[in-house]
């Protein structure tokens, strides 16, 4: 989407605000929360057909999960946001000559799950449903993916789980709803009705979803991936990360962007949960 259509939905949201700030706001919170892509193409689908395809369940919720089996340490995969399974499919070859344990999910509006909105509380929740049963040993989160894992972590105390992998995770979500406020260019009104909405949905301020105050309690050994050019991400939140997460190390990339998709990190992962 340009940057020009982007900034006239704002003005428009803006305008609707003069009428009803109320309305408004949900509008752009509908906005935010609804992603644009990452429902699987018949290629990504055919791809992802080695493996063993279960639904669990969450209150109303398909939580699409798939199984790689395995006989060493079971790995837990969480895709960010507009994506979907299919995003690892550039390491799963690599995780399969470990011979791991592979489990992997779609996120609340992505792939095979249902849900109409995406958010980062649901998503740690589905992560917790998918736990429970499969009770992995490595959590490896990408983008939002990480942040919900965290939140999960934090909300759940997954016993199981001892190292968890952290790959251009968003420190805390006062950043994210900033950056996207900017980016739309709203006013005071829906930036406000914002903030409202989240606290009468969550009871809780949107400080409070800090990931990285969350990490200081996680009794998991960390590993933190960031690149420094990272344009979705700043690089300020790994270093959030890693000063609070207090088990944990960090690894700077250079030009691997907010994907971090790139085959020379794979050994340094695999490095990291073998150890």
């Amino acid at each position: 989407m340009s940057k020009f259509i982007i900034k006239s939905i704002g003005k428009a949201i803006n305008a609707t605000s003069l009428v009803s700030p109320k309305y408004a706001s949900k509008k752009a919170l509908s906005l935010f929360a609804t992603p644009r892509k990452g429902r699987y193409s018949e290629a990504q689908r055919q791809s992802l057909s080695t493996a063993n395809f279960e639904s669990l369940k969450y209150e109303n919720f398909n939580i699409a999960t798939y199984h790689w089996p395995g006989n060493n340490k079971t790995i837990l995969l969480v895709h960010g946001w507009e994506s979907n399974v299919w995003r690892w499919n550039y390491m799963l070859e690599d995780l399969k000559a470990q011979d791991y344990n592979i489990i992997a999910l779609d996120a609340p509006a992505h792939g095979n799950s249902s849900s109409r909105q995406f958010n980062a509380v649901l998503y740690s929740e589905f992560i917790n449903v998918v736990a429970k049963k499969y009770q992995p040993n490595v959590l490896v989160g990408h983008s939002v993916g990480g942040m919900a894992s965290v939140f999960c972590m934090h909300n759940h105390k997954l016993a199981s789980v001892k190292k968890l992998i952290l790959l251009g995770a968003p420190a805390h979500f006062t950043g994210v709803f900033s950056r996207y406020k900017s980016m739309m260019g709203y006013n005071k009104r829906v930036s406000n009705g914002l903030d409202s909405i989240v606290l009468n949905r969550f009871g809780k301020p949107i400080d409070y979803f800090s990931a990285a105050n969350f990490s200081k309690d996680i009794e998991a050994k960390g590993l933190i991936i960031h690149d420094k050019k990272d344009k979705i991400i700043p690089f300020e939140d790994a270093l959030l990360f890693a000063n609070r997460f207090k088990n944990s190390e960090l690894i700077s990339t250079e030009g691997f962007g907010h994907s971090l998709i790139d085959k020379s990190l794979i050994p340094k992962i695999i490095e990291f949960i073998n150890a």
